[in-house]
């Protein structure tokens, strides 16, 4: 395992109530190359962190990309997009629907 694997492991652990070191963790999974636990690790902070919007967008990718996974990247890309709105987040709210748009 990485350095910076373990770092965001730590971190994790050390702020289970902020998404960000988890949602790091999930993108360093996936830039490693190990996209089985990029998905679990997305899957974790959907539901510990629902409204974090970010990692939406980032999940969906993953799943029509990598894990060529387009009906499931559609339903995380649509409730990416109920979240965007909910939380006024207009920017995400484009990138999310335009993701969609190109599946």
């Amino acid at each position: 395992m990485s350095e910076r694997l373990e770092e965001l492991k730590r971190f994790t652990l050390l702020m289970p109530d902020d998404p960000f070191p988890l949602y790091g963790l999930a993108l360093e999974h996936r830039s490693e190359g190990n996209f089985p636990e990029a998905a679990a690790t997305f899957e974790q902070l959907m539901s510990r962190h629902p409204s974090y919007v970010p990692q939406y967008l980032m999940y969906g990718k993953l799943l029509a990309g990598e894990l060529r996974d387009p009906q499931k990247a559609r339903e995380v890309l649509q409730l990416g997009i109920e979240k965007a709105k909910q939380a006024g987040n207009r920017h995400a709210l484009g990138e999310l629907m335009s993701e969609l748009e190109g599946l």
